[in-house]
């Protein structure tokens, strides 16, 4: 198994070493020709959202990676990897790969200083820790969207077909259910 993970800006280093914790193979994605290797799995990780939309367009990326979800690959979306795959967003005239029908909220808990962490049930997982930084939350999903997480009455994990998007980063704990529920969907 080997998973793509965008490396244009971002978090993208803190999933690879979760990757390598579990023994899991994975191909930064830094340029077009880079979407040439065969790859199981994607992560969009957490950053600056607009940013990387901006560069994975600029690359010449954008595309091939929208279909590539589309065409059902598994994509595991952390903060502003779910910015990028969401349908709409609510305070922002941007959208980007428009693949998971929600529409999410940026920066919804305000800028850095209302970073937080929790712990909450995500799916049938009991007590995941979860680190908000900047984070968005999704203020509302279609019927058919499966709602894995909600931290104070507001949406923070939901799962579509191939897609998992969050609100927080699990790469920043110790505790990798979630990217092993991830890898399990594969």
């Amino acid at each position: 198994m080997r998973i793509g993970i965008t490396a244009v800006q971002g978090a993208f280093a803190e999933h690879e070493q979760v990757l390598e914790k579990l023994n899991v193979d994975y191909v930064e994605l830094r340029k077009a020709e880079d979407l040439n290797f065969p790859i199981d799995g994607l992560i969009l990780p957490g950053g600056e959202s607009t940013v990387q939309g901006k560069l994975l367009k600029e690359l010449d990326m954008f595309q091939t990676l929208q279909k590539k979800i589309r065409d059902g690959l598994p994509v595991l979306a952390t903060c502003a990897g779910l910015i990028l795959l969401a349908e709409k967003l609510s305070n922002d005239e941007h959208t980007y790969f428009g693949t998971l029908p929600v529409t999410v909220r940026r920066n919804a808990y305000g800028r850095q200083l209302g970073s937080f962490h929790t712990y909450s049930d995500f799916g049938s997982e009991k007590d995941v820790p979860m680190t908000f930084i900047r984070a968005p939350f999704i203020e509302n999903a279609r019927d058919d969207v499966d709602i894995l997480a909600c931290v104070d009455g507001h949406i923070v994990g939901a799962a579509y077909k191939n897609q998992i998007g969050i609100s927080f980063h699990p790469e920043l704990d110790s505790d990798f259910r979630i990217h092993r529920m991830f890898l399990e969907r594969i």
